[in-house]
């Protein structure tokens, strides 16, 4: 089953300490990110690297529930350093405006034409846009995988709640060394 790799908000504004939206945890999964995207490229494997960003000076509807956040051009829009695509071929950018990797962008569309049939998941947050990609993920149709010590939020109880939802109705939860395999 050919798979992908979606790598979520790796950006500064979750975690580089002067990110707007910085929280202790958030670089603990650092490591195992890097480990997956590290496997993803040695292996050839399609590396998806989703960013949430948004247009200054313009209405935006996520600005009904949402400060303005991660701006284009911005510090905190960037990728972490570290993460973005490579420019291997093997790498692509999405960018996203709402919660979902899949909401108004071409990543349905793109996977289906790479014949991806499987997703493993990591990235930040995991009660926000992991569980919301994940959910749109397996409403497209794709067997979804989320790397439980890959994800995390600053809110524990509702990370938990959601891994425990996406187990249960969504996907399959995985650890950094099981998604390593699938990447293969």
């Amino acid at each position: 089953m050919k798979t992908a790799l979606i790598v979520i908000d790796m950006q500064n504004t979750f975690l580089h300490p002067d990110g707007e939206h910085y929280y202790a945890d958030a670089p603990a999964i650092v490591p195992n990110c890097r480990l997956l995207i590290d496997r993803a490229r040695r292996c050839r494997s399609l590396v998806v690297h989703v960013a949430d960003r948004h247009r200054g000076g313009f209405a935006d509807f996520e600005g009904k529930r949402l400060p303005a956040h991660c701006i284009g051009g911005e510090f905190d829009a960037e990728y972490f350093s570290g993460f973005g695509p490579n420019g291997s071929g093997r790498e692509i950018e999405i960018v996203k405006r709402r919660f979902s990797a899949f909401f108004a962008t071409e990543l349905s569309l793109f996977l289906r034409e790479q014949s991806v049939e499987r997703l493993v998941i990591c990235g930040v947050k995991t009660n926000v846009c992991v569980r919301a990609t994940a959910q749109d993920a397996f409403a497209y149709g794709f067997d979804v995988r989320v790397v439980r010590d890959a994800t995390n939020s600053n809110r524990q109880h509702l990370a938990e709640a959601s891994l425990e939802d996406i187990e249960r109705y969504i996907g399959n939860l995985v650890s950094t060394a099981e998604a390593m395999d699938l990447l293969a």
